[in-house]
C-alpha cells in the first residue's frame, strides 16, 4: 500500500512539473507575440514537439529547453520557478514576497540600465492582465532616456517617493498616493528625477512582453521633446 501511494505522489509530482514547464512556455511564447511556428524556426525544436511540450503531455530534453529559452529570450531558469505550498492550488496562484519573480530577466535589461527593477506579483503571466511593483532608482532619468508605446491599457499607484509621468507633451509629477490609467498607446515614460528611490505597483493589459516597444529620444516625439531631450 505505502509503495503504491509513493509511486502515486511521484507520478502526480511529475505530472505537475511538465504541466508547469509547458504553462511557463506557452505563457511566454504568447506574450512574446509569436506562434507555435515561428518559435519552431526559431529554436529548431518541430512544432508538433512544441505543442506536445505546452500541453504538458511529453518533457523536453536539456538541449530543448537550452533551445526554447534562446528563442524566447529568456535564461532557462525563468521556466523553473519554485513556488512553494501545501497544495498544488496554492503553488500555481499564490505569490510569497520571497518568490517574486524578476522580469528584468525577460526584458535582458539588468535594473542598472533601465533604472527600475520589476518583480511579478501575479502568478503568472498567462492570464488577460499582469500585475508587477515597480523599484525606481534615484534619478533614474540618467539611466532611461526612451518612451514607449505598446497596445491595450497602462494602470499604476505610486507607493512610495515621486515620479514623472510623460505623457506626450505634457509632465505630471506624480506622488506617495497617486495613480494614473492611459491607453498605451500614448508616448510615455515614468521616471524617478529625484534624490530618493520610488516604488510603484502597475497593471498592464493584455500581456505583452517586452511591455513596451521602446522608441529613441529623437524618435516621433513632440516637437518639445524632441528639444528637450536631442
Amino acid at each position: 500500500m505505502s509503495q503504491g501511494k509513493s509511486k502515486k505522489q511521484t507520478r502526480t509530482a511529475s505530472e505537475e512539473g511538465l504541466a508547469a514547464f509547458g504553462a511557463e512556455v506557452r505563457q511566454l511564447r504568447k506574450a512574446r507575440q509569436m506562434t507555435l511556428a515561428e518559435l519552431a524556426t526559431s529554436s529548431g525544436v518541430s512544432i508538433s514537439h512544441l505543442s506536445a511540450i505546452e500541453r504538458g503531455t511529453v518533457s523536453a530534453s536539456l538541449n530543448k529547453i537550452s533551445r526554447i529559452a534562446d528563442a524566447l529570450g529568456v535564461p532557462e531558469e525563468w521556466f523553473f520557478n519554485h513556488r512553494p505550498g501545501s497544495g498544488p492550488l496554492e503553488r500555481a496562484y499564490v505569490v510569497r514576497q520571497s518568490n517574486r519573480r524578476n522580469l528584468n530577466m525577460l526584458y535582458d535589461e539588468p535594473a542598472e540600465q533601465s533604472g527600475y527593477a520589476d518583480q511579478l506579483l501575479s502568478s503568472s503571466i498567462g492570464g488577460g492582465f499582469c500585475m508587477g511593483v515597480s523599484d525606481y532608482r534615484p534619478y533614474s532619468e540618467q539611466v532611461v532616456d526612451q518612451y514607449f508605446s505598446r497596445d491595450g491599457e497602462m494602470h499604476g499607484v505610486i507607493l512610495d517617493g515621486e515620479l514623472e509621468l510623460v505623457l506626450e507633451d505634457e509632465t505630471v509629477t506624480l506622488r506617495t498616493g497617486d495613480s494614473f490609467s492611459f491607453p498605451g498607446d500614448i508616448l510615455h515614460v515614468l521616471r524617478n528625477v529625484s534624490n530618493q528611490p520610488a516604488r510603484m505597483i502597475w497593471v498592464n493589459s493584455p500581456v505583452i512582453i517586452p511591455r513596451f516597444s521602446a522608441l529613441g529620444a529623437d524618435e516621433q516625439l513632440p516637437q518639445s521633446h524632441k528639444k528637450k531631450n536631442g
